[in-house]
């Protein structure tokens, strides 16, 4: 056996024996790997029991077959044999509930400090949840949403912005005056789970965890609204009204499944862009390209992963090549999880800051 390193809601390595598509690992160690126990009636985690036909049939050699058990509980996993690095899917039931249920899944993600936040901990406040970037230009908007939250915050409100970054250090300088929370997203597990593919995008979320507006596409500030046509202040307006008088720009059964929920194979570039992550901190280039590029091929329309993608090779996201995909994503209509910008109608409403 050898240490193998699994990327998943957190990063855990474990003893075990990887090849081409196969991770096995002890019984005892499946915790540890997944965090999940075997058991004679199926697959647990605390209260939360799957239940498995043939318990036996996740074991070859009397070791567990993680793909096996992904298979079972209905994730999807990527295994780099050479590497010694595997990436598991998040549960896709969290994700409809978001999509079709409009609850506000409980990620758990850490601050710039390194401190892991849970959304829920600011149940009982109206939350406008902010997906943003370094490598984005909506990071400049990031005085313009403290404005905000500065000015609604006796009316129960609080800003939540997470940078879709591998580190907390690419993301510092943007926050300087910021004082609502900060959160970073190294391993993409917010945009699995509301379905994100391009930012800015903002999710509002009541105090009881409800979503009540889902993925749509939004500015702070009016800084890039020549380039992009969209200004800040129908949304900003919007906001006002629905934290101060309740007032929504759409009723819950109008936005319900308004948002279409990922593919398959967008899902796996993520679980890719993981592995690519990781093998980045690593500083393991070979790997980071190989893996990079079939998260790219799976996902060619998720901003996401393509320019989320331009730091870790190297390249410049405000660059020539990032303008020139950018033009043919454009060109396909800007295609995008999400509403169309507060103010504008139709799809041409979604575009990149």
């Amino acid at each position: 056996m050898t240490e193998v390193t699994i990327v998943g809601d957190e990063v855990r390595t474990v003893a075990g024996s990887v090849g081409p598509g196969t991770l096995l690992v002890p019984p005892a160690s499946l915790p540890d790997a997944m965090g999940w126990e075997l058991k004679p009636s199926g697959l647990c985690c605390g209260d939360v029991c799957v239940p498995v036909a043939d318990p036996a049939g996740l074991l070859v050699d009397g070791m567990v077959d993680l793909a096996a058990v992904a298979a079972a509980l209905g994730r999807q996993v990527v295994v780099d044999p050479a590497a010694r690095l595997a990436a598991f899917s998040l549960p896709s039931e969290e994700r409809r509930r978001a999509l079709e249920g409009l609850r506000a899944p409980a990620v758990t993600l850490p601050d710039l400090d390194g401190s892991p936040h849970r959304f829920d901990e600011w149940r009982g406040r109206k939350r406008l949840l902010v997906a943003f970037s370094s490598w984005c230009g909506c990071r400049e908007d990031l005085p313009g949403w403290q404005a905000l939250h500065d000015e609604l915050s006796p009316y129960g409100f609080t800003v939540i912005a997470v940078a879709i970054d591998h580190t907390p250090e690419v993301v510092r300088p943007f926050t300087d005056g910021i004082s609502y929370p900060v959160l970073y997203d190294p391993q993409h597990l917010l945009t699995e789970l509301y379905a994100i593919s391009n930012v800015p995008t903002v999710v509002w979320i009541d105090e009881e965890d409800r979503i009540v507006r889902p993925n749509s596409y939004a500015f702070g500030t009016d800084t890039f609204a020549s380039f992009t046509g969209v200004e800040e202040a129908p949304h900003l307006d919007a906001v006002r009204s629905w934290v101060r008088h309740g007032v929504l720009p759409q009723p819950a059964d109008e936005v319900r499944g308004s948002v279409a929920d990922l593919s398959d194979d967008e899902v796996r570039a993520r679980l890719h862009f993981r592995i690519a992550s990781e093998a980045y901190r690593r500083g393991d280039g070979d790997v980071v390209r190989e893996h990079l590029a079939l998260a790219t091929e799976l996902a060619p329309d998720d901003l996401t992963v393509w320019r989320a993608a331009m730091p870790l090779l190297g390249e410049d996201p405000f660059g020539n090549a990032f303008f020139e995909r950018y033009d043919r994503w454009q060109a396909q209509g800007s295609p995008f999880h999400g509403l169309p910008a507060l103010g504008r109608d139709g799809p041409d409403g979604a575009v990149q800051g």
